[in-house]
């Protein structure tokens, strides 16, 4: 799908974290590697049963905050999720393209708000090793309004802190549920990430223009 953004229209970029502005390529491995073989030797079970129970727990959460909080994940398999994360903090890595994206937006005067559904730990130890908070305006997670961006309530409360025109508001994420719920509130422009892994194949996207590289969007910017 063609990407066509209007930046003489756009104010306010949100920007999604995890596989938008950081390679998602850290909480794949933490999540789908590291936590079930974590939990077989935990409880003496195959890593087969280890990745079955996980993914049942997973999938009973998806798209609600519990999906993406720690202490709902360390309650609920026995395992310190945050001291793991902060073991393998030096693992996160910013996107290439981000630097020069966030760069440029600046330069352009657009508002940098990073929304991530990231729990607060998570996205302090990543800022701690990524420097990605020198390159925002505003950092906000969903968390600390009680609700995910799959939610119009959270949109709502975000609006009412930041007062982002939603007409002149510019969203990227990797989700396409996530871009479905933001669209539905009414964000005017809606953008996917189609290499949020950098290790991974690249993503279809079936309703939203996405791109592989903010790059390509920097004349158009300037």
């Amino acid at each position: 799908m063609h990407v066509d953004i209007d930046w003489q229209h756009i104010d306010t970029v949100l920007l999604d974290m995890d596989g938008t502005l950081l390679d998602l390529a850290f909480d794949n491995y933490f999540w789908l590697h590291l936590v079930p073989e974590t939990l077989s030797e935990q409880r003496g079970i195959p890593l087969e049963d280890a990745h079955a129970l996980i993914r049942q727990k997973y999938h009973a959460v998806q798209h609600t905050l519990n999906w993406y909080c720690l202490d709902y994940w360390s309650n609920e398999l026995g395992l310190d999720i945050c001291a793991m994360t902060r073991e393998m903090g030096p693992r996160a890595a910013l996107r290439a393209d981000t630097r020069p994206f966030l760069s440029a937006l600046k330069q352009a005067g657009k508002r940098r708000v990073l929304l991530t559904n990231a729990h607060p730990y998570n996205l302090s130890v990543k800022l701690e090793h990524t420097g990605l908070g020198n390159w925002l305006d505003l950092l906000l997670s969903t968390h600390t309004f009680g609700y995910p961006k799959e939610d119009r309530r959270l949109w709502l409360a975000v609006q009412e802190q930041t007062g982002f025109d939603p007409a002149r508001t510019l969203f990227i994420d990797d989700s396409e549920p996530i871009l479905d719920a933001a669209k539905q509130f009414g964000i005017r422009y809606c953008l996917g990430v189609t290499n949020p892994d950098s290790g991974q194949p690249d993503k279809i996207w079936h309703r939203h223009p996405a791109t592989g590289d903010y790059r390509g969007l920097l004349q158009a910017l300037s």
